[in-house]
């Protein structure tokens, strides 16, 4: 073989393997250096993203190592989630880490109501308030992170921007574990005419998107506008003031 063509296969191979680009590793290990960002086409819709239900699920053995390093630090994760109630800083992650492999497992799905913790056990249910504009929403733990002593979870695009603070980084917010709990329904309201509680059953569906419908006991001639069920109270009385604050009046909170 010629020494030009010799040096030109082995400069082409050399550019290969420099082009090549081999699956990096998981958001938790911290060593990926490349931008995130939101989607190049953001859906519509994120912003009312129906809150996740708050269930029981068992600790998962990937997710949940008695400790782990990163970047020389380790962190020790508890033993239960009961009681965490925080405040801090919260960032977002997205599109460099969508699809790949959370600390649970599971695929990153940035459109999902997800978060990255340290510490809190995989998974854990809590509710993420924005202090700065009292938008709230309800993740599920899946993930480790973020390693930046100044904050406390690393939420995903679609919880961010639910929150109202996707274009600007971070924002404070209050952390507060979630724990399955009894159901209730809300009864909204109660009309002698059936087209009534339809329009209003059909109200609250669209603004809660939660499942609404109508009951009329035996007996008697109201019909009763109800949604639900939903699990705990903090749920119930979340719901019960977005009804509130939509001019609906003060729905009920009963047992399911």
């Amino acid at each position: 073989m010629k020494s030009g063509l010799l040096i030109l296969l082995l400069s082409s191979l050399l550019l290969a393997a420099c082009s090549s680009n081999p699956d990096k590793p998981g958001k938790s290990s911290g060593k990926d250096k490349e931008k995130d960002g939101p989607p190049l086409v953001v859906p519509s819709g994120l912003a009312d993203l129906p809150d996740p239900e708050v269930r029981h699920e068992r600790p998962t053995k990937r997710g949940n190592p008695k400790s782990y390093t990163v970047f020389g630090k380790t962190y020790y994760v508890m033993n239960s989630a009961a009681g965490y109630d925080a405040v801090g800083n919260a960032s977002w992650y997205g599109r460099k880490f969508h699809g790949r492999l959370t600390s649970s497992g599971e695929p990153f799905d940035m459109y999902e109501l997800t978060a990255a913790h340290r510490t809190l056990p995989i998974p854990t249910y809590a509710r993420v308030t924005n202090l700065e504009n009292g938008r709230s929403t309800v993740v599920r733990i899946n993930d480790r992170g973020p390693f930046h002593d100044n904050r406390i979870i690393d939420l995903s695009y679609a919880a961010a921007v639910k929150l109202g603070y996707a274009a600007l980084g971070t924002a404070p917010v209050r952390v507060e574990v979630l724990a399955p709990g009894k159901k209730f329904v809300l009864q909204a309201g109660a009309f002698s005419e059936l087209n009534r509680a339809d329009n209003l059953k059909s109200a609250l569906k669209a603004l809660t998107g939660k499942p609404t419908y109508v009951v009329k006991v035996s007996g008697e001639s109201l019909y009763r506008v109800r949604l639900g069920p939903v699990r705990g109270r903090t749920e119930a009385e979340r719901l019960r003031s977005v009804i509130s604050a939509a001019d609906f009046g003060t729905a009920l909170i009963l047992p399911h």
